[in-house]
């Protein structure tokens, strides 16, 4: 058969597409709410001591969590929104 070659598609997946985005070693939006959670601790109330434990805490939990599978939150947020057993 004329044109029998084969298809062969290829495109490149860059790095940035399939690894998650991490600040710090933990999950970029958890990261985000933990640092923003101990700020307003520190500053708003004035108790630095306790802001920084909260981030210091927060933070190791979640490289901790992070470390054994990255999108651990996205599916714990995803448990929790959906039903155990679907409706039929």
């Amino acid at each position: 058969m004329a044109g029998d070659r084969g298809h062969r598609f290829a495109a490149p997946v860059h790095r940035a597409l399939c690894e998650p985005m991490l600040l710090a070693g933990a999950p970029r939006a958890i990261a985000l709410v933990n640092g923003t959670l101990a700020a307003a601790l520190g500053v708003g109330l004035r108790l630095w001591v306790a802001g920084l434990a909260v981030w210091l805490v927060g933070h190791g939990l979640a490289v901790w969590a992070a470390r054994s599978d990255p999108q651990i939150f996205d599916v714990g947020r995803r448990h929790v929104r959906l039903p155990a057993y679907p409706e039929v």
